[in-house]
């Protein structure tokens, strides 16, 4: 016999569309029929992530055949704008149509703008497909979490949430090295967006024939239109100006201080929409809840450590430490195995003790400590060193993002389930923007000091005036600048190396700000039902 696993909320009151609340029927899954389902999930957020990461590497590539270099930055932001902007309402629209049918939306979207950006023979068609895949993979980001606790209870789902965790690293951390892989090999570019149809297609598949949730009790649906377009259009707003901000146009202009004031009325204008909507699209009574607050607050925290270390890392290793792409690439491994391990085992230890605020006190930690090793790396440093550096990132991640959507998924009642995770993973992707922005910022700027600081040293030992004004050289690729004489080359290396410095540095605080916040958690036993 096989064991049969409780649901989460069974024989609970639930909220339908417009608050009513209804006797939901169960449906009693057993552990092998969890484990498939949990196989249809892991592959549609496998596809949703890689689309996010794997077209790093392929962007040279793909500006050199298709042209629109002025455009280069779109191919990226437009995926992670539209995924980040949508989070929340696709929470909120499965709690109206239901979690299946919006999941399989997701998925059909998320295929056929795919195969369309694979065909793509233009800028323009690419960036128009890599923002409907966005739309798409905001879906396959948040609502696996979502179905995974409609299907099991709070204390039987760390064991399995820790599965998606590992699957969201490492789907983030490995995408530049399949795109290097793909790029080099005689598939092309193109396979960088073909790759996930057939992933997304079996993720299709699977959860038809073996999710099968109750229908939900509609009642008079209304959907908060307003709240979610104010909701939409602020995210998009501040997204904007973190994508493009100090790259398309100064941070101090005219473009800068439009979206900064969107970005504030459209703000405005949802908090006004969801504290009079009748079914909001994010709920003013989450932000009652001081567990969702802390879990909000330190996600966003764990998202600028994660896409900070992911996106300028590379830079360290191509630059500085002179390895190709590929090379580079195989150097995330340390992380990706990081956090694959801590992920699953966390969520293991979670399902046996019902305790889990220990683990992402000690991911911030190790986060930190990361960090902290990251800053002695030198151009000289041993590829040990470095290893070891984003290796404690990782497990500090595997330990601290799914951890904290268990802990608010275990705080709140059914009703705000799906509001709740996706307002999470929502502000995680949105602190992901920040970070990289942030470090951006503080990487440039650090950097174009140092080589300043170099050319007025050569002038004042005699060298011409100009002859050393590398900023330049910098802004070009690792082959350009390892292509610098001798003397230029130094020079330029050892900039990056104190500028990475310094981006490391930042990672400190970030990571000691999301213990602080961990530190304030209540520690609340999960529960083995609703």
């Amino acid at each position: 016999m096989e064991q049969r696993l409780a649901p989460a909320g069974q024989g609970e009151p639930t909220a339908g569309a417009g608050g009513q609340t209804a006797e939901e029927p169960q449906v009693n899954y057993s552990h092998r029929q969890v484990i498939e389902i949990l196989i249809g999930l892991m592959l549609a957020m496998l596809t949703s992530m890689l689309t996010t990461s794997i077209v790093g590497t392929a962007l040279p590539t793909i500006v050199g055949e298709l042209g629109g270099q002025d455009r280069l930055s779109w191919v990226a932001s437009a995926t992670l704008l539209t995924m980040t902007a949508s989070t929340p309402v696709w929470g909120k629209l499965s709690d109206v149509f239901g979690r299946k049918l919006l999941f399989q939306i997701a998925l059909v979207v998320f295929i056929c703008s795919s195969v369309a950006a694979g065909f793509a023979n233009d800028m323009s068609w690419l960036i128009g497909a890599r923002f409907f895949q966005g739309i798409g993979a905001g879906g396959l980001a948040s609502l696996p979490q979502i179905i995974l606790a409609d299907v099991v209870a709070p204390r039987e789902r760390g064991r399995y949430s820790g599965f998606i965790g590992a699957v969201f690293g490492v789907s983030t951390v490995a995408g530049p090295l399949l795109g290097g892989f793909l790029v080099d090999s005689p598939l092309g570019w193109r396979w960088c967006f073909f790759i996930t149809v057939p992933v997304a297609v079996v993720a299709f598949v699977v959860i038809q024939r073996l999710l099968k949730l109750p229908q939900r009790p509609r009642g008079e649906a209304r959907i908060d239109w307003w709240g979610a377009t104010c909701v939409v259009g602020a995210a998009s707003a501040v997204m904007l100006l973190l994508s493009l901000g100090g790259h398309e146009f100064a941070w101090n202009s005219a473009p800068s201080y439009a979206l900064a004031a969107a970005a504030v009325l459209l703000t405005a204008g949802a908090v006004w929409a969801e504290l009079r909507a009748a079914d909001p699209i994010l709920p003013p009574r989450l932000f009652r809840n001081s567990t969702f607050v802390l879990s909000s607050l330190a996600s966003a925290a764990v998202g600028m450590s994660m896409f900070g270390v992911m996106i300028y890392f590379p830079q360290y290793l191509q630059i500085v430490q002179g390895l190709s792409p590929t090379e580079s690439g195989l150097m995330t491994l340390p992380m990706v195995v990081g956090l694959l391990i801590a992920s699953v085992t966390s969520g293991f230890l979670v399902s046996r003790t019902g305790k889990w605020k220990i683990y992402p006190a000690l991911g911030t930690v190790l986060i930190g400590l990361g960090y902290l090793t990251l800053t002695r790396l030198e151009v000289a440093s041993g590829l040990v060193l470095v290893g070891a550096g984003v290796a404690l990132i990782g497990l500090g991640l595997g330990l601290s993002m799914q951890i904290l959507i268990l802990a608010v998924q275990n705080a709140l009642p059914r009703a705000d389930l799906a509001s709740a995770t996706s307002a999470i993973t929502f502000f995680r992707n949105l602190g992901g923007a920040v970070g990289v922005a942030a470090f951006g910022s503080v990487m440039t700027n650090r950097l174009h000091e140092e080589l300043d600081a170099l050319a007025e040293k050569a002038e004042r030992a005699g060298a011409p005036q100009g002859s050393m004004d590398l900023s330049g050289s910098a802004s070009g690729s690792p082959e350009a600048i390892h292509a610098l004489p001798p003397a230029a080359q130094d020079a330029v290396v050892q900039a990056f190396s104190d500028a990475m410095h310094t981006v490391f540095t930042l990672g400190l605080p970030i990571a000691a700000v999301a213990f602080v916040i961990v530190l304030f958690f209540r520690q609340v036993p999960l529960r083995s039902g609703q």
